[in-house]
């Protein structure tokens, strides 16, 4: 499916973040792990950025924040936002000049090139537009995903198994538990797609931690209640070699190194 018209036609992305457990948590860890690594008022871009929900806290903790994405229509809403400006593009044909940027940001582009020659474009779109010593944060969709949102609420079913099985081997996802067809990561995966693309000091953060399946299962009604223990729990497990793939999404920091 056109990714354009999937996200035009689609649930609403503005409020995507707020509309499960998981989304909310996926939320407050990608704004505290942005939060430790970014620089004091810097040159943000956010390729992929959608309505600008990210966007907008960027703009408010007083960053200069310009956003890039496919959708017409979420480029107008982002452009909205106070001290955000947007355009529409492309995350491997960027517009901007080289080393223009403290800060890019690919928070869902990587997940949405499917092929490994596109992802590769993107990453070095990504460090042309950085300057030197800038910093890269780049998201990846976990490929344990879909076993355990389907194992904790009891929707594994066998016509389901294969599916899941060819993901977590290859990262090939076919849109089983919803959403367009996608690759998925492991966090040696993209910690080895960001090293390639000539970037240093990579590490990989497990997002939301080993709790997202249970505070799904839960539902919104219990979040406010537990979703502090799910934090401390995310943090502990961020960089874990045997949790970190236990997260629903994967973030890739590291630095332009010339």
């Amino acid at each position: 499916m056109d990714l354009a018209m999937h996200y035009g036609t689609g649930p609403d992305e503005n409020d995507r973040l707020a509309r499960t457990p998981h989304g909310r948590l996926e939320y407050l860890r990608t704004r505290a792990l942005l939060r430790r690594f970014l620089p004091a008022c810097g040159r943000v871009l956010d390729v992929g950025g959608g309505t600008g929900v990210h966007a907008a806290w960027l703009a408010a903790e007083g960053h200069s924040v310009h956003l890039v994405d496919l959708v017409a229509d979420h480029v107008v809403q982002a452009g909205a936002r106070p001290g955000v400006t947007a355009e529409v593009g492309d995350a491997r044909h960027l517009s901007a000049p080289d080393s223009a940027f403290d800060v890019v940001l690919l928070l869902g582009p990587l997940y949405h090139l499917v092929e490994v020659a596109d992802r590769a474009c993107a990453l070095a779109e990504a460090r042309r537009v950085l300057r030197p010593g800038g910093l890269l944060a780049a998201a990846g969709i976990s490929r344990y995903l879909s076993l355990l949102e389907t194992a904790a609420a009891g929707t594994l079913t066998a016509g389901r198994v294969a599916s899941v099985r060819t993901v977590i081997e290859t990262g090939a996802y076919d849109g089983h538990v919803g959403f367009v067809p996608t690759h998925w990561h492991t966090a040696a995966e993209l910690r080895g797609e960001v090293a390639s693309a000539g970037f240093a000091d990579v590490d990989v953060y497990g997002v939301e931690g080993p709790g997202w399946p249970a505070l799904d299962v839960a539902g919104l009604e219990r979040f406010d209640g537990l979703v502090e223990g799910a934090l401390r729990a995310a943090e502990i497990a961020e960089r874990d070699p045997g949790l970190v793939d236990v997260s629903a999404h994967l973030l890739a920091v590291a630095r332009r190194a010339d």
